[in-house]
């Protein structure tokens, strides 16, 4: 005596499963696409009603009635659940409160590239000066040290460190006449 569909499938029989996929997949996959409209859908409809339907095979009843009418069962099922998920997380977004505005960062890109292009400039600024003016000039009128401390600093006479950073210290914004 042969054993039944029912009874593989029950068993759980991946042969016997494959030929109920075979026998049934269009009949799952018809009323996916009418009560869906999507055919994409539909194919995930099939493939969750089947994954569905393996996971759920102990609890399938002994006998020798046809398997379609408990595929779908599990069809519908899915189906609800399928359409259902995403009006439920567009629900779920609605009741979420309004994001933070984003604050505009405009100014601040642009304070960072003038940090980046001002250093660069005062570089190439500085290298066309000689090696102690360069350093009389940092220390002077970068760091504000007085003519004594940048004299004793880099090791020569305070008259040596007075010219063109004390006019720069009288006047920031305005050149050197040197």
């Amino acid at each position: 005596m042969e054993t039944s569909l029912r009874t593989r499938v029950r068993a759980g029989d991946p042969d016997a499963f494959g030929q109920l996929f075979d026998e049934c997949a269009s009949v799952v996959y018809r009323p996916a696409v009418r009560l869906t409209g999507d055919w994409g859908m539909a194919d995930d409809i099939v493939s969750l009603t089947f994954l569905e339907a393996w996971r759920l095979r102990e609890r399938l009843l002994p006998g020798d009635g046809g398997l379609r009418p408990w595929l779908l069962g599990i069809a519908t099922n899915v189906t609800r659940n399928t359409t259902r998920a995403p009006r439920r997380h567009q629900a779920a977004l609605a009741e979420l409160p309004p994001p933070d505005p984003v604050p505009d960062f405009a100014d601040e890109v642009t304070r960072r590239l003038a940090d980046t292009e001002e250093p660069a400039a005062a570089q190439k600024a500085l290298r066309t000066m000689r090696r102690g003016e360069r350093e009389v000039f940092t220390l002077r009128v970068w760091e504000g040290l007085d003519a004594a401390t940048v004299a004793e600093a880099l090791g020569v006479a305070t008259g040596t460190v007075q010219g063109p950073a004390l006019a720069c210290e009288k006047d920031p914004g305005r050149p050197s006449s040197r």
